[in-house]
């Protein structure tokens, strides 16, 4: 039972410091720890997308995998939701996950930014950026700048007492992250991020760059005193993989920063998977070579909420499950690949001892019916601009009236990329449809003047990852009637996650009986384990697109009809073993003539549009 209480450690701050360092050894083409030729085995994890009960049980099982460090994205806006406004707390305890590290005998790899990618939302550089509309990201920008040395100011203070030489677990510390791959090759830029992570943690600790292995890559991304790494994944030849690293550091440690044990899913393409043996013979390959390897991912985790991003130019946003076809899965199971890895490692160096933690339990619970709600929106406009809205993410709702009677089908029409992302069409509460950024941009409406027409506009995840990250959201631009711009906009915007937290929307008289239909609407329901609260999976059968909140937590987008992705993941720390458990769903298109949802004890991970024709799941 040794995995139980983990192995035994000092925590971070009671070491001594005196003779702790960690340091490039450019002579032996290695690092030194302490003096001694070091050479880290690492993974990552994002404690963003892993909820905090279940931290020590990721990493003890990254700990018992023979790991000896796990690398670490800090997203900003995850921290700083406002200008000022700090959270640290709960989910967001950075500290809390970095302690469990340290008694978990990991050292730690860390990436704060201030633009992680990740495909996290924006690339986890704060939407209330765009406040200023002409503000340059990622670049020398002084607006930029100030913003980004206010949040160093907060984040890297925190972050000092932890590095290596001071005691702590802390070996290094990426400075911006692949920025080879951004158009701005601002050298000015990195240059003061250097001298801002130099000033903030002392001259001692590590700094790096990441980038991708080719020369185009590293010429932009890289700048003198900060130690250029790369990343690939597996493949057949790690020497010439190697090859650019070594163009820009010609001595001292390989590195693979991104060694990739999988990839990502979009909405819309089929689920990433890689083979075991593939990706575990890359990595014996590597480290044959001598060189350092940190796993991307070694569990990948949920976009909880509206954590997912978009890469550019606009393809389909990132799914919900961040699965990643990781060694640890989804819900943080070892899997056959984790095995194999294992197995590499233990050929290198000795595997800690003890079993291996098992799979959490998982449970099926079953059918669980749900009711249309009758919950109107906010009745209290924010005004006629939708600059400098305070909400960030989710949904906002537009209305104007109709100018003039139309008798004959007109066609309402959305000018490019003024729509952003789907705009759900609404004629005195009668759905008429949707607008696309990346679809349809017209459809024909009939009414007459003064109708109500509301545009329900969602956010489907800001781009994080490619030459533009200045990704506004909303209805950028008026959208017209048969050739006439419609205008005197009202806007509301919808803290959906707030009010569900709150109880709404509350059970109505017009709930009882209810038919589920086409266009944006409230279900609610309820059910109660049989004394557990286990892992399950969600399932949509008939379900078109929307969000789910269970007990008030947002467990994020479902997109069945799109898929891949089938079911979403919930942890059972978000479930009572007593109390019954509150089910609130925004459809946002059509849901089921029986609207339900099934609780399953396993993923769906891999079914797309064309394969589902037929095995839809009914209720008993």
């Amino acid at each position: 039972n040794h995995w139980l209480g983990g192995p035994p450690s000092l925590p971070w701050g009671q070491v001594c410091a005196g003779a702790r360092s960690f340091q490039v050894d450019y002579a032996h083409d290695c690092f030194r720890k302490d003096g001694a030729p070091f050479r880290y085995i690492s993974g990552s994890i994002h404690y963003a997308r892993v909820p905090r009960p279940a931290w020590r049980d990721r990493l003890l099982k990254m700990y018992m995998s023979g790991l000896n460090a796990v690398q670490v994205y800090v997203p900003w806006n995850y921290h700083e939701p406002l200008p000022g406004v700090y959270d640290f707390s709960g989910d967001r305890d950075l500290g809390h996950f970095l302690d469990l590290t340290a008694e978990m005998g990991l050292l730690v790899i860390l990436r704060p930014g201030p633009y992680i990618c990740a495909e996290w939302e924006m690339g986890g550089l704060p939407a209330w950026l765009l406040w200023k509309p002409d503000i340059v990201l990622r670049s020398s920008d002084p607006d930029y700048l100030q913003a980004v040395d206010s949040w160093l100011e907060v984040l890297l203070p925190r972050i000092k007492p932890r590095l290596y030489q001071n005691g702590g677990n802390i070996i290094s510390i990426q400075v911006e992250n692949e920025y080879g791959s951004y158009s701005g090759c601002d050298y000015d830029y990195l240059r003061h991020l250097r001298a801002a992570f130099r000033t903030r943690l002392g001259p001692d600790v590590l700094l790096f760059t990441t980038d991708g292995n080719s020369a185009a890559e590293l010429r932009c991304g890289t700048l003198q005193g900060l130690y250029a790494t790369v990343d690939f994944g597996p493949g057949p030849n790690v020497t010439a993989a190697f090859a650019p690293q070594r163009l820009y550091e010609p001595k001292g440690p390989l590195v693979n920063s991104e060694y990739y044990t999988g990839w990502l899913d979009y909405w819309g393409e089929p689920h990433a998977s890689s083979s075991p043996a593939q990706v575990a013979q890359g990595l014996q390959d590597m480290l044959q070579l001598g060189a350092n390897v940190n796993m991307y991912m070694f569990q990948g985790g949920t976009n909880f909420g509206y954590w997912s991003g978009e890469s550019t130019p606009h393809p389909p946003p990132v799914t919900t499950s961040y699965d990643y076809d990781a060694p640890l899965s989804e819900a943080g199971d070892p899997t056959e690949k984790l095995f194999a890895i294992r197995t590499v490692i233990g050929k290198f160096q000795p595997l800690p001892e003890g079993p291996m933690p098992p799979a959490t339990p998982k449970y099926a619970y079953g059918h669980v019916p749900l009711r249309k709600v009758t919950a109107p929106w906010p009745p209290a406009p924010m005004g006629r601009s939708s600059s400098n809205l305070l909400q960030a993410h989710g949904f906002v709702l537009y209305r104007t009236r109709l100018p003039r009677d139309v008798w004959d089908p007109a066609p309402l029409s959305a000018p490019p990329n003024s729509v952003c992302d789907r705009a759900y069409v609404l004629l005195n509460g009668e759905y008429q449809g949707r607008l696309e950024h990346n679809g349809q941009t017209t459809l024909n409406l009939t009414g007459q003047a003064g109708a109500r027409l509301d545009l329900l506009v969602e956010n489907m995840g800001r781009i994080n990852f490619g030459v533009n990250a200045s990704d506004f959201k909303g209805l950028l631009q008026n959208l017209s009637l048969d050739s006439a711009l419609l205008s005197d906009w009202l806007i509301y915007p919808l803290d959906v996650d707030s009010a569900v937290t709150r109880g709404w929307p509350l059970p109505t008289p017009q709930a009882e009986g209810s038919r589920a239909g086409l266009g944006p609407a409230l279900y609610t329901g309820a059910f109660q384990t049989p004394g557990i609260a286990w892992d399950t999976f969600v399932k949509f059968p008939g379900w078109s697109k929307g969000q789910l909140w269970i007990n008030g937590f947002n467990v994020g987008r479902y997109w069945p009809v799109r898929g891949p992705q089938q079911t979403l993941f919930v942890p059972g720390s978000l479930l009572s073993a007593s109390a019954p458990n509150n089910i609130t769903l925004l459809e946002l298109e059509g849901a089921p003539p029986r609207p339900f949802v099934l609780f399953l004890d396993r993923p769906l991970f891999n079914q797309t549009v064309s394969a589902r024709a037929g095995t839809e799941l009914r209720p008993p």
